[in-house]
């Protein structure tokens, strides 16, 4: 676990100079014991019953950050107003079988849980994270998406080095990501890795959508730092992530999962491009507490 000075819990709420302090030295902040159990227990109860009502034969979109699979898939690319689900990488044998029981091979559920899902939507819209927001100077949030991650047992997927900005590009940018431990997350089976005080460098890559297609669009080629640490949390606790802060996740060779839910928001006051790949057709954005 990191020291104790590099993190905090929810009885050192309301946000304080310390916190803001934390957040604007490092890129990342760590609010242990923000949810309780009971509403942690809540939404993997309701993902069950999602994952229940999903028929695989309607559609089979892997998620895949190392090669970007996904890229050009429509059903991904029409996910950004909607509950679409996408499958590990080891999902299907050579003969397009399933390998296993769908709940262990379901790699992320996306990108309107927090707008579409009546248990997601109270679990994501809350007074407590919209004061948050406002403390790190987000003079507008919006939830733009949001994703359950499974992190599955032994072939939960490696998430590649990135910046949050690169995929949800605001000018000026605004990107913060709230990501929520749903279960124990440690260096076995995939924990956050981030690069300590990255986001003061420069955003490297764009990820933009031309029609039906997206490419990414190289901004600066300086390469991202080798030393990152590894930010293992309990179940419940709150880490927030600077949009141009550097990070990452293992594999899960463990054989237990790393179940957690991600909302990413940015300032409602910036201008968010056409070229950004995530579009919301049918909705608008919402604040924590609209």
């Amino acid at each position: 676990m990191l020291a104790n000075t590099n993190r905090f819990s929810r009885k050192d709420l309301p946000f304080n100079s310390k916190m803001k302090t934390s957040w604007n030295k490092n890129g990342f902040l760590i609010i242990d014991n923000f949810f309780t159990i009971k509403e942690c227990k809540s939404v993997r109860s309701r993902v069950i019953k999602l994952i229940k009502e999903f028929n695989p034969e309607t559609n089979r979109s892997i998620f895949d950050t190392k090669n970007q699979k996904h890229a050009n898939d429509k059903y991904f690319l029409d996910s950004g107003d909607k509950i679409h689900f996408f499958f590990e990488n080891k999902a299907f044998d050579s003969k397009g079988n399933l390998t296993n029981s769908i709940e262990l091979l379901i790699n992320k559920i996306g990108h309107a849980l927090h707008d579409l899902d009546p248990v997601f939507n109270k679990f994501s819209h809350r007074e407590d994270l919209h004061q948050i927001a406002k403390s790190i100077d987000i003079k507008s949030p919006k939830l733009i998406q949001s994703m359950y991650i499974f992190k599955q047992p032994r072939i939960g997927g490696e998430v590649a080095y990135h910046q949050d900005s690169t995929f949800l590009y605001t000018k000026p940018e605004s990107t913060v990501g709230f990501w929520i431990a749903l279960e124990e997350a440690t260096v076995d089976n995939g924990c956050l890795r981030v690069a300590e005080g990255g986001h003061k460098g420069p955003l490297r890559e764009l990820f933009v959508r031309k029609k039906d297609k997206v490419i990414m669009r190289t901004l600066n080629d300086t390469e991202f730092v080798k030393k990152t640490i590894p930010l293992e949390v309990k179940e419940g606790s709150l880490i927030l992530l600077h949009g141009r802060l550097p990070h990452f996740s293992c594999e899960n060779k463990s054989k237990k999962s790393r179940h957690a839910y991600s909302i990413h928001i940015i300032d409602g006051e910036c201008e968010y491009p056409k070229e950004n790949w995530l579009q919301r057709e049918s909705m608008s954005l919402r604040g924590f507490i609209d």
